[in-house]
């Protein structure tokens, strides 16, 4: 689990199942699909972007739409780093952080929350094979909003997929 984090390979893939634990008043569910690509400018050190869509719902309130798009970085934890082990040597722990445009709006016009996303958190990527990952991440995720609703906050976990291509570049 070495050879695909190295500099001047590519990370594409995403997160492809969300679920939001709301912070605020009125909290409930929240499903999104995020599309990531980022490039390795350093061995374990990825920058790129991602794109986010997302359905929100609590009962009792009406369906919203969140979207975005935004910079990811990420930073994978060496074997032993920080008193941090593999699990079964076929993974790897990482950092990932974003920040970026973004917001929710209401199907029937009420509340929105448009402004600056930011998130960040730790994850694994548990290889099936040597170029594919299959991960979780957990997130704690905001929106400084300049809508009707304010900031918001969540906490979300994703369970998803990265495939790492390998470059001329690569060692």
């Amino acid at each position: 689990s070495q050879a695909q984090i190295q500099k001047g390979n590519w990370m594409v893939g995403g997160t492809l199942l969300g679920a939001n634990f709301g912070l605020n008043t009125g909290a409930g569910y929240n499903i999104q699909i995020q599309p990531k690509g980022a490039y390795f400018i350093e061995d374990n050190t990825a920058l790129g972007g991602y794109v986010n869509f997302g359905i929100l719902g609590a009962k009792g309130s009406e369906t919203t739409y969140n979207y975005g798009v935004g910079a990811l970085g990420r930073y994978y934890l060496s074997p032993g780093e920080k008193g941090v082990d593999n699990l079964l040597n076929h993974g790897r722990w990482f950092l990932e952080a974003n920040v970026g445009i973004g917001g929710q709006s209401g199907t029937a016009g009420g509340d929105s929350a448009n402004g600056l996303d930011y998130g960040f958190g730790p994850g694994y990527a548990y290889f099936i094979t040597p170029n594919i990952g299959l991960e979780g991440l957990l997130k704690y995720t905001g929106n400084l909003g300049f809508g009707n609703r304010g900031t918001t906050s969540n906490l979300v976990f994703g369970l998803g997929f990265q495939i790492y291509l390998p470059t001329s570049k690569a060692k």
